[in-house]
């Protein structure tokens, strides 16, 4: 028998719970899989089931939260080397505009509806300020499982999230002040210190690591060891996420900024690939952790308050973050779909509460457990908002009035431009895709239409005058102004999975004699969409299987025509195409075959013996073995040179062959001097 001392008998412990709170949570996940619900949530409720408010399977939530918040700042660090500076600098405004709009709003109207219930003015503010800040975790994970990170709604969600973790410092400055621990000069100073501070922490982290990290990674790299490399991303990860913390912002924040950074190096994608599965293990770990905060007496000693708080949280949270995303001049939907995705409760809320409590700003009391359990109950809820909010939008005609008094006009309203259209095409997406299909519409002269919810990308198009317009494509009222059931045709290829099923659904049933061509990212999804009606889908992952497969063949020298019989049984198997395959055209140094050929230009000078003579004269191929395959004169190239016309002075003739037919091919063409025939240079096989 062996016998364990105290510590090794906690250690196990903790071993064994981290086991058992797996355990249930893959079971939790394979449930809400077969419901197709995302699995964060199964996380949540499997945090809830074994926490201390459920069946007690974890002794010690402390240390599971510990490993919990290592997981959201490598969560918060990859999604920082997936958006580079570059990227992150386009969400400058939703970040200072849009963020300052959505917590200033919500700050305000949840300390009225505080005083209006009747807690005092010193417990009413810091239940604002824990209101008005969202899960930056819960609400990143979810971006980044749909994709949507780099979409209109996301750059606003991700813009506000920050800001929002930038508001952290001077919401817990002021709590002191409020408990009378100071005044108004002193908040003053120490939040103008702090923010100092925190900017000079940031502007340090960037600077050093994109001075100190390339350096520091390319000898590690050196080493050519994968566990040291590793543990040097973990290294200055961990290591820039607490600096910040230190210097007064979040760690998670700090994380990010690391992340961003490192994005723009040589190293992004290794590191990318290196640390996602101990993210995946430790950010399961953390929403497990956020789920075991949540009491569930609580919500059956009060049903009717907890759920009510809940609404009053989510809804109204999500209707004041709507109206910032609107006052950004987002349309309806995507500011709906934005709204919901911050209408939820924070971690960083839940801390300022209890530091409110340890105040005596506040009770922790039953309303404390009252606001808790609704708070939770929001982040709950959170993956499943993200999942359904672009249905949940489809209320964003209730919203155009508001959108037309802010000056969101987008094809939804009457555009006299548009008004006689017919036999034109409708381009859904402005992106790369849409893009090209634009550029070829102009190009034979066909009048085209771009619908497109990203406020930007219209604004830059409109300045290039091209007809692009703000539009919701799953909306009749823009299908109908953009005369859709007059056009020629209807280009789907926006990026969200979702919404593309939802567009086709709707262009289909608004006009179903329309031809609807739509990009799809998988394969699979060609059939679902032709039942709902696309004429022609387009399979990225087909298209970029076939022309790698293609690529490769021609790598290997393998014959075009087979090349070409092997892309038609692919598609023939799968899914067809309107053009034919296009390879790039192999070079000779490319073709291993002919790599002992050589060739060489001559230049037919005044004293040259070929200079007045024909290729037929000259019979080059018979007398040298070398042929004539081009030939430039007065600066234009001749691949085909005709045979009877005579060579001139300044002609340049390039020869194919040996070295050895070169060089007599070289010296005919210069003396006239007639090497020794083929036929007799050949030796008979004996």
């Amino acid at each position: 028998m062996i016998l364990l001392s105290a510590g090794d008998m906690a250690r196990f412990q903790t071993l064994q719970e981290i086991g058992v709170l797996m355990a249930v949570g893959v079971v939790a996940a394979l449930v809400m899989a077969r419901l197709k619900l995302p699995a964060v949530a199964g996380m949540l409720v499997a945090g809830a089931i074994c926490g201390p408010y459920g069946m007690r399977l974890v002794s010690d939530p402390e240390s599971i939260s510990l490993l919990a918040e290592i997981g959201v700042v490598l969560l918060l660090f990859t999604i920082g080397l997936e958006f580079p500076l570059s990227r992150f600098l386009r969400i400058g405004k939703p970040l200072l505009i849009g963020g300052t709009l959505q917590v200033s709003l919500t700050v305000v109207a949840a300390l009225g509806v505080g005083l209006a219930c009747g807690l005092p003015f010193r417990a009413a503010l810091p239940v604002a300020f824990a209101v008005s800040l969202s899960s930056t975790a819960v609400v990143l994970r979810g971006l980044q499982d749909r994709g949507e990170v780099d979409a209109p709604h996301g750059r606003f969600i991700v813009g506000t999230l920050i800001f929002q973790d930038l508001c952290v410092i001077p919401m817990l400055l002021a709590l002191p002040v409020l408990a009378g621990a100071g005044d108004a000069l002193t908040l003053a100073k120490n939040i103008g210190l702090a923010l100092g501070q925190a900017a000079l922490a940031v502007v340090a982290t960037y600077l050093v690591a994109k001075m100190v990290l390339p350096v520091l990674l390319r000898r590690v790299d050196a080493t050519r060891s994968r566990e040291i490399f590793i543990l040097a991303i973990l290294t200055v990860c961990i290591g820039i996420a607490f600096a910040t913390e230190y210097a007064g912002l979040s760690m998670a924040l700090g994380a990010f900024l690391a992340g961003i950074v490192l994005a723009e190096s040589p190293y992004a994608n290794r590191a990318l690939s290196d640390v996602l599965p101990l993210r995946d293990v430790l950010n399961a770990l953390f929403f497990i952790s956020l789920g075991m905060l949540f009491d569930w007496r609580t919500l059956l000693d009060a049903p009717l308050i907890v759920l009510g708080i809940f609404a009053g949280l989510v809804i109204g949270k999500g209707l004041l973050a709507t109206i910032a995303a609107m006052f950004m001049r987002f349309p309806a939907r995507a500011a709906i779909v934005a709204g919901l995705g911050l209408a939820q409760f924070g971690e960083f809320g839940i801390v300022i509460m209890k530091t409110a409590g340890a105040l005596d700003l506040m009770s922790l009391g039953q309303e404390g457990r009252w606001i808790s359990a609704a708070a939770v109950l929001s982040m709950f809820v959170t993956p499943l908002v993200l999942r359904f909010s672009p249905h949940l939008a489809a209320g964003a005609r209730l919203l155009r009035p508001l959108e037309r008094l802010l000056g969101v006009r987008g094809v939804d309203s009457p555009a006299r431009d548009l008004e006689e259209a017919s036999h034109h095409v409708v381009v859904a997406g402005y992106g790369v895709g849409g893009r090209a299909v634009v550029s070829a519409l102009k190009a034979v002269g066909v009048r085209y239409v771009v619908l497109d919810m990203n406020a930007e990308t219209v604004r830059a198009a409109r300045l290039q005058k091209e007809p692009v317009y703000y539009a919701d494509v799953t909306s009749e009222e823009a299908l109908h102004h953009a005369r859709v059931r007059h056009a020629a045709a209807f280009v789907l290829t926006i990026n969200d999975p979702g919404a593309a099923h939802r567009t086709l659904d709707a262009v289909h049933r608004y006009a179903p004699e329309t031809p609807i061509v739509v990009r799809t990212h998988y394969l699979g999804a060609g059939d679902q969409m032709r039942k709902q009606g696309a004429t022609e889908v387009v399979s990225e992952e087909l298209e970029a299987a076939v022309e790698i497969m293609a690529r490769v063949l021609r790598m290997l020298n393998v014959p075009r025509n087979v090349i070409d019989r092997e892309v038609a049984l692919v598609r023939d198997n799968t899914q067809g195409s309107a053009r034919s395959s296009t390879l790039p055209r192999p070079k000779l140094p490319d073709l291993q075959e002919l790599a002992d050929l050589k060739v060489e230009s001559v230049l037919v000078s005044a004293t040259c013996f070929s200079r007045g003579k024909t290729l037929l004269d000259l019979n080059l191929r018979a007398r040298t073995g070398a042929s004539v395959i081009a030939l430039r004169r007065d600066g234009l190239l001749a691949s085909q040179p005709r045979p009877d016309d005579p060579l001139a002075e300044g002609d340049i003739l390039y020869l194919v062959g040996s070295l050895e037919d070169i060089r007599n091919a070289m010296t005919y063409l210069e003396s006239g001097s007639i090497p020794e025939p083929m036929s007799e240079r050949i030796e008979p096989v004996v």
